[in-house]
């Protein structure tokens, strides 16, 4: 069986062949064009066509990263399908280390978006157009965001069958059952009928390794486990826990907070994880876990005020290892 050509922004790409292309996406006050960068590699063989999407927020640059090695890695003439890429969709933000767009919108919060509306509706709109509508799967990479890092987790909707499936085949350290928000890629993608993981690992500004690393390699057994790839990395040995409910660690009051655990740790209801401090004084508060579970995140800023958010946990009372 042979490949048809793809065919994007007016060009043809030939069965096994990578190309790229920048989608016109706004100018600045100064007038420089900006640009959205996109890599297609277009397989030798018919497959699902899958998109791969990083910096939707513009300081959490682990998925740049993770697309780059996979990039590096495919092998368009021994692969089925087609992969569009695109490290950096907010490459407003991208530019400044910032979150934002410069009209201090979320871009996570502005999907589907409007060719008529503010720039986070326009650059919305633009990728929808541009690559959702064209594929049938997606896997959005993020960060933890404001100081704080993520362990490496698959969030999405593990009670439908494909979702579940492809998140067990990434491999990630937790499976994370999770509803949608109005205004995300991941809420516009399932109504648009696409199965989308959105992964989260690592900090904002930061190309963390334990997080790029498990990007790649569960990017490409998802690819494996779509009959895009035949040599996917092997797979955990260790399942991933599965969580539907996750609680936020809180400081009880400001100042200087000391971490004692780490990512991935598991914790009993009341167990110690930190002190609080004032900068000068040997008293401390200390804080402790109010639910058991799994540490997903955690604040890398010590410097705290009351309520803030220290930790991330999924609760293991209503968790399970899947098999």
């Amino acid at each position: 069986m042979t490949t048809e050509p793809y065919f994007f922004g007016g060009e043809e790409i030939a069965p096994g062949s990578l190309r790229e292309f920048e989608i016109h996406a706004g100018r600045l006050p100064s007038g420089t064009q900006m640009t959205l960068p996109i890599k297609i590699a277009h397989g030798a063989k018919p497959g699902p066509v899958i998109w791969l999407s990083g910096a939707i927020h513009g300081d959490e640059i682990v998925g740049v990263a993770v697309i780059r090695h996979v990039l590096e890695a495919l092998k368009p003439k021994k692969m089925a399908g087609t992969v569009l890429a695109v490290p950096v969709v907010n490459v407003f933000g991208f530019v400044t280390g910032s979150r934002y767009l410069p009209d201090r919108r979320d871009l996570n919060r502005s999907f589907p978006g409007s060719s008529r509306g503010s720039l986070a509706a326009r650059l919305a709109r633009l990728f929808v157009d541009t690559v959702v509508d064209r594929c049938d799967y997606g896997i959005d990479f993020h960060a933890g965001s404001d100081d704080r890092t993520n362990l490496p987790q698959i969030r999405g909707n593990m009670d439908d069958d494909e979702t579940r499936r492809l998140a067990l085949a990434f491999g990630p350290d937790v499976m994370l059952h999770s509803a949608t928000i109005k205004g995300t890629l991941r809420e516009t993608a399932l109504r648009r009928s696409k199965t989308i993981l959105l992964f989260e690992g690592g900090e904002p500004r930061r190309f963390s390794t334990a997080a790029v690393e498990a990007g790649t390699a569960g990017a490409l057994r998802v690819l494996g486990a779509l009959g895009m790839i035949s040599d996917p990395p092997p797979p955990r040995e260790t399942p991933p826990l599965e969580a539907r409910s996750t609680t936020w660690v809180r400081a009880p009051r400001g100042g200087i907070f000391r971490l004692e655990i780490q990512l991935g740790a598991l914790l009993t209801k009341g167990q110690r994880v930190g002190v609080i401090a004032d900068p000068a004084d040997a008293k401390y508060t200390t804080v402790r876990s109010p639910v058991a579970g799994v540490v997903l995140g955690h604040a890398v800023n010590p410097l705290v005020y009351p309520g803030a958010g220290l930790l991330h946990v999924a609760e293991v009372s209503k968790s399970k290892r899947t098999s």
